[in-house]
């Protein structure tokens, strides 16, 4: 039923991540958007103390961040296909570039955005070094393989593909050849379509849509 699984969310926002891997999953849930006026208030700040979407509650589990949202679906519902087996080898750069992205990939992406730059002598405090090293290994993840774990298309593809796709269509990232195709690869699948046309519904007006957070 849709109500075992409840998705709070707003389509302008990273939400959109979690979406995409709910419609990977094909699974009913119900939709609430939480405006952002609204995110710091109690009731919602009940489900995710840091008062931002998305989160996910799935039979009375709470789970907020877009990696561990996908992650999560992903293992709750294995016949979807969108996780390797824990005993098997490609979990280990399936683990790996998601949690790059949600990690190393975000802060350098984040840092530049606001102009700011990690100084040379002070690189090695900060965990994705610099921007340049952070694209090289970036690059290095998406162009071994069609997906990230080989042939086989994973919920590490819905989380490193959307950052792919928001960094070439914000600038954020370079347009290295191997980002454009791997983001090629991802936009055409059938959940990700259905996924952008929801949210894409859901805005105020159509001039957002090429507003939403990032």
């Amino acid at each position: 039923m849709a109500d075992d699984l409840v998705f709070y969310t707003n389509p302008m926002s990273r939400g959109r991540i979690a979406r995409w891997m709910l419609e990977e999953v094909g699974q009913p849930y119900r939709t609430e958007i939480v405006q952002f006026d609204s995110m710091k208030s109690a009731q919602y700040r009940s489900i995710n103390p840091m008062g931002k979407v998305p989160a996910i509650v799935h039979r009375g589990t709470v789970v907020t961040e877009c990696a561990a949202i996908c992650a999560y679906l992903a293992d709750a519902f294995p016949q979807a296909n969108l996780a390797p087996p824990p005993t098997d080898p490609r979990r280990g750069p399936y683990y790996r570039w998601m949690f790059f992205a949600a990690g190393p990939l975000e802060a350098a992406v984040t840092n530049k955005a606001l102009n700011f730059q990690v100084p040379a002598d002070r690189e090695a405090m900060a965990g994705y070094g610099n921007f340049e090293a952070t694209m090289d290994a970036l690059e290095y993840a998406v162009k071994q393989n069609e997906y990230i774990c080989g042939s086989q298309f994973t919920a590490a593809d819905v989380y490193v593909g959307s950052h792919v796709g928001w960094g070439l269509m914000f600038g954020s990232i370079d347009k290295r050849p191997a980002f454009m195709e791997y983001a090629s690869r991802l936009q055409g699948r059938p959940a990700a379509q259905r996924a952008r046309e929801i949210d894409d519904a859901l805005l105020p007006n159509k001039d957002d849509a090429s507003k939403k957070a990032g």
